[in-house]
């Protein structure tokens, strides 16, 4: 399913996406008198938007559909570059705004993994207007909220205030964008940050270490086979430098996407958009990385023990089509076949694994369509007590063999697709929704048409295209099954002092 829809990111407050499980999206509103003329219209024009002295051109991007939606946007850019997606919500008195670059680890060059989140870190260590630890103390004073995090295909950074302090944040953005100061006093202290970030997030975490190990065998010498945050040996010799390339390099308006959502109107952020992000410059960026075909694992088997794991884990990794590579639609086909496989009690996984066998106590599929090169399908299971983790790992190939042989039946599958077309109902009952669906689909090289016809691509596929996705999974050579298991000869004093200091989805800035 789209990844704004049930596998959202969800960053903790030092940067590195994790994902959760969510059913709540963002709201929705039509659009503005202004604007809906043009709209219904099909057309796209130049429009001037002033504010005060200052004018920027905007380019509306607007077009009429009878099939389902999701958010109902406007979308404009301006002409520096800059790609900005409004969604009104009038149901409370508050606004997010997320801004998005086209940049993320997978950006990053050889030998210097890491960069990508250490700028991250340095964008809260001050401008000539804003001194450096500043930023988040400026919004918490207005009684707002704000964080960023970074993937491998972008970083962003959001901000969640009341609706009236709406020109304050995209001033501070747009100010941002351009005027990072990054110096050896600021830059030295925060590269020890970002190293113990690591150190808690994955060095002194038994998952950590297991899935750094586990990723980089699943795609060995890619970009996704990379930790986001970076390898030590290579964070240890970041410089100011390094960073400073980067951020003049890739923090640029016409490689950023701002989202607004909230009770605000459309022509108002027009034209605060004019006045704050239209005086950034354009400038010159760097290419983004090419992604070629993902690499076949070396080997289709990692297991480790840990000292600090209580519950055994097997994951079951296959390297898929996202929605950048894929052919003839089958990403849509296999968001409904992890719909399938997964949705609670009445998913096939858990009804034979769980419910059926009663050999596992917890299974889950995943799958992430949002990225520039091939991507990954996810199944996961925990055994029951007493239960080996071979003994699951053999239920599991044939459960999906079977599967795949019989195929899934008709009303498994038009039960997934009404559950995901409600999802997108669901999406617009929250606030920031909106930014995490049109700022992944953007950054990775979709449109926000795309995410307005998800629901018809959903509605489109078919029960032989779900079963073909199955097959597919079934029989391609590019998976790793892994294991993270208990070591067997550890004591409760050891398991206990293995235990990381901060857990696995938390962190620090």
């Amino acid at each position: 399913m789209r990844g704004w829809v049930k596998y959202i990111v969800i960053p903790a407050k030092a940067g590195i996406h994790r994902r959760a499980s969510a059913r709540h999206m963002s709201p929705a509103a039509g659009l503005s008198e202004l604007l809906f003329d043009l709209y219904a219209r099909h057309r796209s024009r130049w429009i001037p938007a002033f504010a005060g002295k200052t004018a920027a051109f905007i380019l509306i991007f607007c077009s009429l559909t009878a099939h389902a939606a999701v958010f109902y946007p406007t979308n404009f850019t301006l002409s520096n570059g800059l790609q900005v997606v409004v969604v009104p919500n009038p149901l409370a008195p508050v606004v997010s705004q997320m801004v998005w670059y086209k940049v993320g680890a997978a950006d990053e060059v050889k030998g210097k993994n890491g960069l990508a989140h250490y700028l991250e870190h340095l964008m809260f260590r001050g401008t000539a207007n804003i001194p450096a630890g500043e930023f988040s103390k400026m919004i918490a004073g207005q009684g707002g909220q704000d964080n960023a995090f970074t993937s491998y295909d972008y970083t962003a950074y959001y901000e969640t205030v009341e609706a009236s302090r709406l020109p304050m944040i995209m001033q501070m953005e747009a100010d941002r964008m351009q005027n990072l100061r990054i110096t050896e006093e600021t830059a030295g202290p925060e590269l020890h940050v970002v190293l113990d970030e690591r150190q808690q997030r994955t060095d002194n975490s038994p998952e950590g270490r297991f899935y750094e190990k586990f990723d980089h065998k699943f795609m060995p010498h890619y970009p996704y086979g990379r930790p986001v945050i970076g390898w030590k040996r290579e964070i240890e010799k970041l410089t100011p430098e390094d960073a400073r390339e980067f951020y003049e390099t890739h923090y640029a308006p016409n490689n950023a996407v701002v989202v607004i959502s909230g009770d605000v109107k459309v022509e108002d952020v027009m034209r605060l958009a004019a006045a704050t992000y239209g005086r950034v410059p354009k400038r010159e960026v760097a290419k983004r990385h090419v992604f070629g075909p993902a690499p076949k694992p070396k080997t289709h088997e990692f297991t480790s023990m840990d000292v600090g794991v209580e519950q055994p884990e097997v994951v079951w990794r296959f390297a898929v089509p996202s929605y950048a590579t894929q052919k003839n639609g089958e990403a849509y086909a296999y968001e409904v076949l992890a719909e399938a496989l997964d949705d609670g009690e009445v998913g096939v996984l858990y009804q034979k694994l769980v419910t059926g066998q009663g050999i596992a106590s917890a299974v889950e599929s995943s799958y992430d369509p949002d990225a520039r090169g091939e991507t990954s399908f996810t199944l996961a299971a925990s055994p029951r007590p007493g239960v080996t983790y071979k003994k699951l790992e053999k239920a599991m190939h044939k459960v999906l063999a079977d599967s795949a042989k019989k195929g899934l039946e008709a009303q498994t599958v038009e039960d997934a697709k009404r559950r995901l077309q409600r999802s997108a109902i669901f999406a617009r009952e929250g606030l920031m929704m909106p930014g995490y669906a049109f700022g992944m689909a953007l950054t990775t090289g979709h449109r926000v048409a795309d995410v307005e016809a998800w629901p018809d691509h959903i509605n489109a596929v078919t029960v032989d295209q779900v079963n073909v996705a199955l097959r597919d999974l079934a029989g391609t050579p590019r998976q790793l099954m892994g294991a993270l298991l208990p070591d067997p000869h550890a004591t409760p004093a050891s398991r206990e002092a293995a235990q990381p200091l901060i857990g696995h989805e938390t962190g620090i800035r």
